[in-house]
């Protein structure tokens, strides 16, 4: 497997209140990573850690080569960050959005190559925001502003995709279109792929590997059936939780009040 990205031993703390502690990964070209956990278990830090917004102790390697040793231009050429609150101007158009992802490619005067125009139109069909791109940002849903967010990372062309809840305001129908298109660019292209996500099952459906953070520790990794186990996701969420196998795949959700009454 083509490793892009090597995490050793990454530790951070806000002032003096420790959020990662000793944890290390590694992201491979066509493979999806899940990072899991509970609220202030450090997934949004860790993410941020790994894209250079914030810096800890470790080491994060990108490409063979130190992410420290990265000018910010070619970094945006091969890694794409999509927070869990992107901002915007209300009056900006779809389409100037999207273009804006390609802004590390532009030349010095800031011109845009017929490339550049090529990959907006390539992302713009394929997360199907044609019908949008004259429209205002502040005249969207908050389903299909997410959309075009991530499609302003596409655009980038990135060998390393890095989402913060890109489920966030979309409904079931598009929170599975996003991961089914999130897992083909993966796996057919070759991107590395790591979102931070809530929902236990869709990201054991949908990722290759999982990793659960708890208390700003690993607390488990592995594919879904290794980790989405009531003995191991219960401790971490303070739940008592139930299993259902089914076709290949383990599904968790919360037992009930009465549930846990009925098996004392």
């Amino acid at each position: 497997m083509n490793e892009l990205l090597s995490a050793s031993n990454l530790s951070f703390a806000y002032s003096q209140t420790p959020v990662l502690k000793d944890v290390s990964l590694k992201l491979f070209a066509g493979k999806v990573l899940a990072l899991i956990g509970p609220n202030g278990s450090g997934k949004s830090t860790l993410i941020k850690l790994l894209c250079g917004h914030l810096h800890g102790s470790g080491q994060i390697i990108i490409k063979d080569r130190p992410l420290r040793s990265w000018r910010k231009r070619m970094l945006a050429r091969t890694v794409a960050y999509l927070p869990q609150s992107p901002t915007y101007i209300d009056s900006d158009l779809v389409s100037d959005v999207l273009r804006l992802g390609r802004a590390c490619y532009w030349s010095a005067f800031g011109l845009e190559s017929e490339q550049d125009l090529a990959a907006v139109a390539r992302v713009s069909a394929l997360l199907e925001l044609d019908d949008l791109l004259d429209r205002r940002m502040d005249a969207l849903s908050g389903g299909q502003r997410q959309r075009v967010f991530v499609g302003r990372c596409l655009v980038q062309e990135p060998s390393i995709l890095f989402l913060d809840e890109p489920n966030t305001y979309l409904d079931l129908k598009h929170q599975v279109d996003l991961l089914k298109l999130l897992q083909k660019l993966a796996h057919e292209h070759g991107l590395a792929v790591l979102l931070a996500s809530h929902d236990l099952n869709l990201a054991g459906a949908f990722a290759d590997e999982l990793l659960l953070l708890s208390d700003g520790r690993v607390a488990a990794r592995g594919d879904a059936q290794t980790v989405l186990r009531s003995e191991i996701i219960g401790p971490a969420y303070g739940l008592e939780m139930a299993e259902l196998n089914e076709s290949n795949y383990r599904f968790l959700f919360p037992k009930l009040q009465e549930q846990q009454e009925a098996n004392q």
